[in-house]
């Protein structure tokens, strides 16, 4: 008998989908992929990626429109915390990466539009 399989809701299967798309994106770009949905207790950095020596923590934000703020809107002040803070526990538990440079990247889908925005916010 097969183990029991997760069931995806619609919203995360939306989710996978631009997360596997940012990914594709910035690796066309020259990015390396560390690790895809790093979970802790502080949230979830969708990716963390190194640009040459640089450890990147990429949040993927997809909006239809631009309607209430768009996908760049919605990275809050509270969304950023918790991204720092989940960033800290990365450090602590790959002391190596706490050596490096590193920054916060947003890329956000709106409709057909996609906007990277390097260097989104500091910690």
């Amino acid at each position: 008998m097969a183990p029991p399989t997760k069931k995806t809701t619609p919203l995360r299967a939306t989710g996978n989908r631009f997360e596997d798309a940012a990914r594709e994106f910035l690796e066309a770009r020259g990015l390396r992929l560390v690790r895809a949905n790093f979970l802790c207790r502080h949230g979830e950095i969708d990716l963390v990626m190194r640009d040459g020596d640089t450890l990147v923590f990429v949040e993927v934000r997809y909006r239809r429109n631009a309607a209430f703020g768009g996908a760049l809107g919605s990275v809050t002040m509270a969304k950023r915390r918790k991204l720092i803070s989940a960033a800290h526990i990365w450090m602590a538990w790959h002391p190596n990466d706490a050596r490096r440079p590193s920054r916060f990247d947003v890329l956000a889908f709106e409709g057909d539009d996609v906007e990277w925005v390097r260097a989104a916010f500091d910690a």
